[in-house]
């Protein structure tokens, strides 16, 4: 098992990794749209969507992979009615690669935010 860090990304506030790597799969642990919570309440839904799965493939990145590897995404959104607007940014950012995916409506998300994903990529083994 690899424990990898992602360039320019601080370290994790808990007792966990944000990526890693086991047996050829890439494990992205639960990313919010940015380490400031300050932007949780300047960004709208829309813009913090783009940045999460713009910081997780960032991540990705930092083993290896990319959106086409990814083989399972679990998406927490704080109300239903950002599902529509989540999936439009979703399907402009990963194109015709459709991964299998939960989306998980909550009540909220830590620091306010309003959007959280965590993503199992396969890059394969060596």
């Amino acid at each position: 098992m690899k424990l990898i860090s992602v360039p320019g990304e601080p370290s994790p506030a808990g007792h966990y990794s944000p990526v890693v790597e086991a047996g050829g799969f890439v494990f992205v642990s639960g990313m919010l749209p940015s380490t400031n919570p300050e932007d949780a309440q300047r960004d709208d839904f829309e813009t913090q969507s783009r940045r999460v799965l713009t910081r997780c493939a960032q991540a990705l990145a930092a083993a290896g992979c990319s959106f086409e590897h990814v083989a399972q995404c679990t998406v927490y959104i704080v109300g239903k009615q950002h599902w529509a607007s989540f999936n439009q940014v979703y399907r402009e950012m990963f194109g015709p690669h459709k991964p299998a995916r939960a989306v998980v409506p909550v009540p909220d998300l830590n620091h306010g935010f309003l959007v959280e994903v965590t993503m199992t990529a396969y890059r394969g083994e060596g």
